[in-house]
């Protein structure tokens, strides 16, 4: 299958590499870019053959939003745009099994910030920023940006950082656990592929099941994510991987997991 219109797709071996790609307008999304994204994360999370996915932007920037030039739709409100174009990709970078690494170069603004915090793992080049810019023209942050921060950053830190659009650098943002990351920028894609590979390796039953019950956690009390851990248990140890882990430990190898 060949690229979409606004966005590109690349299978490297065990990973897949989407990366938005409208750089004269920095990435920002139109309703294209909305349908061609949530498409390459259905195709990437729908391949078996897939272990792990990177997200990024083309040229100097992750992404800068909503694009305020594609104009407000004449038969939906904003409300229904970003529950019936934005959400469905959302959803899938929170649900699909294969880890996810935003890969944030430039900037990641508006709902691109949303896109970048919604992904398991972040790296950021180290001229990078983050920035929730809603509070300078006058609307709400969104695409689940508001849970995003709060849950990350507690309510004091995110509303300050959110209402003063506070530009916060690469640098910070390791401090203050939004990113995992910050690497030169020369060398971002690189970092973020090296880094995707080396979770191909790992067990990927058992890298989907951990996403699944910390992503419960993270809304969820200790009581039902104790009870999650427990089902998932159950279903993973007669796994041929499991097995194939215990022996590759008591051989003292790699073990080689096949997601079975």
């Amino acid at each position: 299958m060949s690229d979409y219109e606004t966005v590109k797709y690349r299978q490297e071996a065990a990973v897949a590499l989407i990366t938005l790609h409208r750089p004269e307008s920095m990435n920002a999304f139109t309703q294209q870019m909305r349908r061609d994204l949530t498409a390459a994360l259905v195709r990437a999370a729908s391949n078996p053959g897939v272990r792990a996915v990177v997200l990024t932007g083309e040229g100097r920037c992750f992404s800068a939003g909503a694009d305020l030039k594609d104009g407000a739709s004449e038969t939906q409100s904003i409300q229904q745009t970003l529950q019936t174009e934005y959400r469905p990709a959302l959803d899938c970078i929170v649900s699909m099994n294969q880890p996810v690494i935003a890969a944030v170069g430039g900037s990641a603004a508006g709902i691109g910030l949303s896109f970048a915090l919604a992904c398991d793992l972040l790296i950021m080049a180290d001229n990078a920023f983050l920035l929730s810019p809603f509070s300078t023209i006058s609307l709400v942050p969104d695409g689940g940006l508001n849970w995003l921060l709060v849950q990350q950053l507690g309510y004091r830190r995110a509303f300050q950082l959110s209402v003063e659009a506070e530009r916060i650098s690469a640098q910070r943002c390791v401090e203050l656990g939004l990113a995992n990351r910050a690497v030169p920028a020369a060398s971002l894609l690189d970092e973020a592929m090296q880094w995707a590979h080396s979770l191909t390796e790992r067990a990927p039953l058992s890298l989907a099941a951990t996403k699944k019950s910390m992503r419960h956690a993270a809304s969820g009390s200790w009581a039902s994510t104790f009870d999650v851990e427990a089902a998932l248990q159950d279903k993973l140890k007669p796994s041929e991987d499991c097995a194939e882990g215990v022996t590759a430990f008591f051989e003292k190898r790699k073990a080689k997991f096949k997601g079975q």
